[in-house]
């Protein structure tokens, strides 16, 4: 665990940081919690840049116990960036709201239900890379969890790339896929999407290896918004792209994270695939999150 709770250390004749926050790291693949932070309280520059700095490293920072209405969510988000709008629909048509409730909840009914209006979180993605620009970070923060399961996995994209041999890290490098809106309601059997949504959200290309703007470090760029590889036969390009992300999204690469009331989790979109857990009763209990994303820069 670092934990320096703002106390100048030194080694030797080198002097160390002052450090706000107590980080424990939970994963080797993925995971931090950050331990003693409440996000209901405006925070300083410094203790913003330590959680920039440990994302980074962690890819996954958890902080337990927070209790946060929907406005100081969208407050503490605006702290890392401009704040992503969706393309997503609710069951009435209107645009989902910039902080959004990920549920199983049936809005007609109050109950759970084994068949929510949406469940593409239970695929494998990165979020928004249908984007031209896609996402930095997504922070989720649990409102209602089952007593059990509703997980979320997070598969680490570097660890992916790198278990790769080098001829196949050297040959996806060289190529592109397409991502898209339609693609992603057509590969999770969700509700197609509309021509009015088509043309908001056109088909992009990112790199398949894509680099971390900050650390440089080289990972997969996958999931269920692509559709095929630039240059490739359609059929033959979304072949390839399903045994890649089976290959990237094995055990030895996730971190499981198992929700309590209260978390806020926040990661890392342009290194990690994500998606939920069918892993509890469905129709029994109710699985309530509040969702926002950041923007972030173009893939390269």
């Amino acid at each position: 665990m670092h934990k320096a709770n703002g106390s100048l250390q030194t080694s030797g004749n080198h002097k160390h940081a002052i450090h706000e926050i107590n980080i424990k790291k939970v994963s080797d693949v993925a995971g931090a919690e950050i331990l003693n932070v409440n996000l209901q309280n405006p925070l300083t520059k410094p203790v913003l840049k330590e959680i920039m700095e440990a994302l980074i490293r962690h890819h996954v920072l958890i902080f337990r116990a927070q209790s946060l209405s929907k406005i100081q969510q969208e407050t503490f988000t605006r702290n890392f960036g401009e704040i992503e709008g969706h393309v997503g629909r609710l069951p009435n048509g209107q645009r989902l709201p910039i902080v959004h409730t990920v549920t199983n909840v049936d809005s007609s009914t109050g109950r759970p239900t084994v068949a929510p209006h949406t469940d593409g979180n239970y695929y494998w993605h990165t979020d928004k890379s249908y984007h031209d620009v896609p996402s930095l970070m997504t922070m989720l923060h649990a409102i209602n969890i089952p007593p059990e399961g509703g997980d979320t996995l997070f598969c680490n994209m570097h660890m992916a790339y790198e278990s790769l041999p080098k001829e196949k890290q050297k040959f996806f490098s060289n190529l592109r896929a397409v991502h898209s809106w339609e693609a992603s309601r057509r590969n999770t059997g969700n509700i197609p999407a509309t021509e009015e949504q088509k043309r908001e959200r056109p088909p992009v290309s990112h790199p398949i290896v894509r680099t971390h703007p900050e650390t440089n470090r080289k990972s997969l760029y996958l999931g269920m918004h692509t559709s095929h590889i630039e240059g490739i036969a359609e059929a033959k390009g979304k072949r390839m792209l399903d045994e890649l992300l089976d290959a990237a999204t094995v055990t030895k690469n996730i971190y499981r994270h198992s929700w309590k009331s209260g978390d806020l989790v926040i990661w890392d979109n342009r290194c990690l695939l994500h998606r939920a857990d069918r892993n509890f009763k469905m129709g029994k209990y109710r699985r309530i999150l509040h969702r926002t994303v950041v923007k972030g820069t173009v893939p390269f």
